[in-house]
């Protein structure tokens, strides 16, 4: 189920693809016994001497890093969030394949655990099975013999993430944060994003063409004689860009108020009468709805008019690839599994090769079981001494940002009021969620990967959608304990930290404070400054979507992120391709304006401690270790065809602007180093949101 369940935004820290005793002997090896090591919080290693850090700061605080660490085969991108998600995997690899050899004394959980993993790594098993374990679902589609059939269907195939024609699911209520409620949305495309199916230019061109290339080679795997798969192919490309031209752009979706529509069921009716949205409803299992969010009206006026103008074959046929494509590859045959990389990774992200099936299947299982995993994982990796000095960062950022309202030229005081009635309300969860989520109901048998899967898909999509109706959980998590990642949710007005991205170089409880207030600090800074950025900023202290600026205030923002929108929109990423200054506005601003209040903080808690900041370890004081520390959080490289994908879809400016957009920003960076007014880190006119 894909639907928008609140607008969290998550900094990105790692670019990984999508998250036992003795196994069958047909499973594949597993990872070597010892784990990656972990940077400390400043690795000199990386550091390029050669580099002028007010020229070009990245290279100088990560340009050795590639040379010691170049992009392994398997990844379109590796860097220093790579290494530590590496380190994490071997160590989820452990508990698992304990749970996995683990006998009749196992608990419930680590019964699940162990088998859902097993079963994903017997390849012998998945390619014996073929696609038998798909044939009822292919049946379903084959006995339709009217589009009136179409609700129950396209209900069954929502609950397990099928999302053909459109997204449902459950969100919380934008302007009353307390409530659950169903939410509609655009979907139903093969393609990144919308505006894959529009750009020209030979390298648009020449992905479309191994698009329909990658949908005819699915089909002829699925027994299609090749005339008629490449027909076929053709036709569902005809009908999806008829969908993309309905559909909203990538950039228009981040503001909020474009995706909220709360309407009567009834008037969803009105627009898209194709489908009976009472008998949907019914056969997706819902509680009782009387109105949802339809998040993109005038996709649904579109979508009616293209289901009421396809021919029942085509729809079919179209079902067909949505099903295999909503698959995924890990519980299909190799075949499959090969050519669904080959084309949204070999070709869309230039990965050479596909990760050891392990890894894959590690992920996999912590997608489904993460709460199960998480419990095992915290209790051994994450020491009641890293929580307590993460929360002390915590509120010392906070305390920070408390005081930067208050010096602010640009923001009145009736704004700056609500402001820190707004930071007051920030809930912080850190680490792993008070309650631990029940899987009992969820059944999981030893060699069964593709019922695994599906069930575990539709037991989360009824969790979820049960919660329609019903107040809101304030306690529950969007992330599983071992991510190696953190998000902020304007909608809960919440800041999470799971376990996974509190150890090194993020939090190292031997670094000094400096590096940890530079890694760790500038990354509680960017997800409490997510609150007030372009989206954020739109929902008040009760995560309401709710304009608590004055209109002169209001105009002050938007005027102030404009200077942000065009700095970064002068970056050149690869070839002619630059940074989408729009698409990525929220999270430069978190970027920028989290530094800076990690940087307040630091030197709260040098003035505490009475820290020499002018005495140098390592050769370095303490403001230059903060700002080496922030930007060894991005070292790293990544491919041309990743970048290239990144920027298209992805709210994240590529890692090098990451470091130099913010320090060029930042004139304590600049003094710090010495540098002149003038040099690229040291602008005369320097952008500021925060």
């Amino acid at each position: 189920m894909k639907a928008r369940s609140s607008v969290c935004v998550a900094t990105a820290l790692i670019l990984l693809s999508m998250l036992c005793g003795p196994l069958a002997a047909q499973t594949q090896s597993p990872a070597p016994s010892q784990n990656p090591p972990l940077p400390p919080g400043l690795d000199t290693r990386f550091i390029d001497t050669t580099a002028d850090p007010c020229v070009d700061f990245a290279q100088y605080a990560c340009g050795n890093f590639n040379k010691l660490y170049p992009i392994p085969n398997d990844r379109s991108g590796y860097g220093t969030g790579a290494m530590v998600g590496e380190h994490t995997e071997v160590i989820l690899q452990s508990l698992i394949e304990t749970a996995a050899a683990g006998g009749a004394k196992r608990t419930a959980n680590e019964q699940k655990i162990g088998d859902y993993y097993a079963s994903c790594t017997d390849i012998a098993a998945i390619d014996k099975n073929g696609l038998k374990p798909l044939q009822p679902e292919l049946d379903r589609i084959a006995a339709l013999t009217s589009k009136d059939q179409l609700p129950e269907l396209l209900a069954h195939y929502q609950l397990i993430n099928d999302g053909a024609w459109f997204n449902f699911g459950e969100q919380q209520d934008f302007k009353d944060a307390r409530k659950q409620i169903a939410v509609v949305d655009q979907g139903g495309l093969g393609l990144p994003e919308r505006d894959y199916y529009f750009r020209t230019g030979d390298v648009a061109e020449k992905t479309r063409a191994q698009y329909v290339q990658h949908i005819t080679n699915m089909l002829k795997r699925m027994g299609e004689p090749e005339g008629k798969a490449a027909s076929d192919a053709q036709k569902i490309m005809q009908l999806e860009t008829a969908l993309a031209k309905v559909s909203m752009d990538i950039t228009s979706q981040r503001d909020p108020k474009n995706i909220y529509h709360l309407m009567p069921v009834s008037q969803l009716a009105t627009l898209a009468p194709g489908i009976a949205w009472d008998r949907f409803l019914k056969a997706a299992g819902t509680p009782p709805v009387t109105e949802l969010n339809v998040a993109n009206p005038d996709f649904f006026k579109g979508m009616n008019a293209l289901l009421a103008s396809t021919d029942l074959e085509t729809l079919k046929t179209y079902l067909r690839w949505q099903l295999i494509h909503a698959t995924p590859g890990l519980v299909l045959p190799q075949a499959f599994d090969d050519e669904v990389f080959d084309f949204y990774r070999r070709k869309l992200a230039g990965q050479p090769e596909k990760r050891a099936r392990w890894k894959r299947c590690v992920q996999d299982t912590d997608g489904a079981l993460g709460e199960a995993i998480g419990q095992v994982y915290v209790a051994k990796e994450f020491p009641p001494s890293s929580k307590q000095a993460t929360v002390q960062m915590v509120h010392d950022i906070e305390a920070a940002m408390n005081q930067e309202i208050d010096t602010l030229t640009w923001m009145g005081a009736a704004t700056k009021a609500r402001a820190k009635v707004k930071l007051h309300a920030v809930a912080d969860k850190i680490g792993y969620p008070d309650r631990w989520r029940d899987y009992s109901k969820l059944t999981i048998v030893r060699g069964d990967a593709f019922g695994n899967s599906q069930r575990a898909v539709e037991f989360e999509n009824r969790r979820q959608l049960a919660k329609i109706g019903k107040p809101v959980d304030r306690g529950e998590w969007g992330m599983s304990p071992a991510t190696v990642d953190a998000y902020y949710s304007a909608t809960m007005n919440d800041i999470n930290f799971p376990a996974g991205i509190l150890q090194s170089p993020f939090y190292d409880p031997h670094a000094t404070d400096a590096e940890n207030y530079g890694h760790g600090g500038a990354i509680v800074g960017h997800e409490l400054t997510h609150g007030f950025d372009d989206q954020g900023r739109q929902f008040d202290a009760n995560g309401n979507l709710d304009d608590w600026w004055t209109p002169e205030d209001g105009k002050k923002f938007d005027e102030m992120t404009e200077c942000e929108v065009k700095e970064y929109s002068n970056f050149v990423v690869v070839d002619d391709v630059k940074v989408n200054g729009k698409l990525t506005l929220g999270e430069n601003t978190a970027d920028n304006g989290g530094l800076r209040l990690a940087y307040l903080a630091f030197l709260a808690d040098a003035s505490r401690k009475k820290t020499d900041l002018t005495k140098k370890q390592d050769g370095y004081t303490p403001v230059q270790q903060f700002f080496v520390g922030f930007g060894q959080d991005w070292c790293g490289d990544t491919r041309p065809e990743q970048l290239r994908l990144q920027v298209q879809t992805d709210p994240h400016s590529p890692r090098q602007f990451r470091i130099n957009g913010v320090v060029q920003n930042m004139p304590e960076f600049g003094r710090a180093f010495g540098c002149k007014t003038g040099q690229p880190m040291m602008p005369v006119n320097a952008c500021r949101v925060w």
